[in-house]
């Protein structure tokens, strides 16, 4: 079907020449103009369809399949053009015709393609977007970023509709459907609002595959007991609505802390089936200390006035930026280590990532990875990696070249990076805790 679109969006541009060059009856040419015409404005409103519903990716297969075309149809086109005007005796206007003609074929068809794409694509990043609307006038480079716009969203398409396709499959399985519940609980900084996800794509892969998702609710910034106090708050609300004896708890950075304090020194021992935690700090950030010390104290209080007053805006009730910050040092963490001491009837899991190198995200974990590669080793860029581990522990890995970041981990900016799937990594997860009888 490509190719076939293709031969004719070529042709269609190509109306000129047959007009000067063939010797077809008036009416057959008029008629061949129509045709191609109708044709043409076919291929811009047509739609694809994809092994699974979804009208993202359609979207996102037409677009590039149009990039595609238009990009394939340049060559033959100037080949074309410079045969015409060697060859052709036609007057001044049908050669201008020619050359306007698959300008406009051609430039309607990329854009089609490229808006068409821009509303599918969730990975193509705004840098992308930006370095095309500065440099699209200039030869070759514009060419270079337009395939690195359509490479990266024919990427997406398939990874994507792989993803679809593996979820539909195993729907009926419900590979995630534990015994007990899930709550999600996050980390520093944030909170669980309802639109936008502390845990980005996962709790619907999560969902789609049969787990009951519920989330941890704390606020975004208080000492482990106080977000421990609301942590216990939550599972207890969570336990009543759903009648279960237990939870299994997945907590990302803090929330790990948050919950370990919960299930050890108030009472939720026997209500807690599992603890997985990502990436937590259980041995405390050296980093948090450095950077308390370097920092003069009246700067530390203003970022801590802001951040408490914008979050207040925000809905939390009263948020601790310093009480929160100060529980992550390791000096703190000793102290609370006798209130934090494993429970046995508790599962405990671990898990953590790594990145490469300083390129593998932006400001400030890139920031973070040098200082804490200067002060400790390696890390995801707010966790060294070795303080991360807790109870029985695993090393999460990608194949590419940037590692895993902390945000990476929750999926923050929604990416799909390079051997990593971070929404098959805590299916994967969810289904261990079900095969195990949790």
């Amino acid at each position: 079907m490509k190719i076939f679109e293709l031969i004719l969006l070529i042709v269609f541009c190509n109306i000129v020449p047959l007009w000067t060059e063939t010797a077809f009856p008036t009416a057959v040419k008029i008629i061949a103009t129509i045709v191609l015409s109708v044709a043409f404005l076919c291929v811009l409103i047509h739609g694809e369809k994809t092994s699974v519903k979804s009208r993202r990716l359609s979207s996102l297969k037409r677009g590039t399949t149009l990039l595609w075309l238009s990009g394939m149809a340049i060559i033959p086109e100037i080949i074309i053009i410079v045969l015409y005007f060697i060859k052709s005796d036609a007057g001044v206007m049908p050669r201008i015709f020619s050359i306007v003609m698959p300008l406009l074929a051609v430039g309607i068809t990329f854009l089609d393609g490229f808006i068409r794409t821009a509303v599918g694509s969730k990975q193509i990043k705004a840098s992308n977007y930006i370095l095309l609307l500065i440099f699209w006038w200039i030869p070759i480079v514009n060419v270079v970023l337009i395939r690195r716009f359509y490479k990266t969203a024919k990427r997406e398409y398939f990874f994507e509709l792989s993803k679809a396709e593996l979820e539909s499959a195993r729907a009926e399985s419900e590979i995630c459907k534990t015994k007990y519940p899930i709550v999600m609980v996050h980390g520093i900084f944030f909170r669980d609002w309802q639109y936008m996800n502390y845990w980005g794509r996962v709790p619907a892969t999560l969902i789609r595959n049969g787990a009951a998702v519920y989330y941890g609710n704390q606020q975004s910034a208080k000492s482990i007991p106080e977000s421990a106090a609301e942590v216990k708050k939550q599972i207890e609300a969570v336990l009543a609505e759903t009648g279960a004896e237990k939870v299994n708890i997945i907590a990302h950075s803090k929330g790990g802390l948050d919950s370990r304090y919960a299930i050890s020194s108030l009472g939720l021992g026997d209500r807690v089936a599992t603890l997985t935690t990502i990436n937590t700090p259980h041995m405390g950030c050296d980093m948090v200390d450095y950077l308390l010390e370097k920092i003069p104290d009246g700067m530390v209080k203003w970022i801590a006035d802001k951040y408490n007053s914008i979050f207040r805006k925000l809905g939390d009730k009263e948020p601790d930026f310093l009480a929160g910050v100060k529980d992550l040092s390791p000096a703190r963490l000793k102290e609370l280590a006798p209130d934090m001491e494993d429970c046995p009837d508790v599962s405990y899991r671990s898990c953590m990532s790594v990145m490469k190198n300083v390129f593998s995200a932006g400001i400030p974990l890139n920031i973070g990875y040098l200082l804490i590669k200067k002060l400790n080793g390696r890390s995801d860029g707010l966790v060294w990696e070795k303080a991360a581990e807790h109870g029985e522990f695993r090393m999460v890995t990608a194949s590419g070249v940037r590692g895993i970041s902390h945000g990476d981990t929750i999926d923050l900016f929604r990416e799909n990076i390079e051997g990593y799937d971070v929404r098959e990594f805590y299916a994967g997860l969810v289904a261990d805790l079900k095969n195990q009888g949790f």
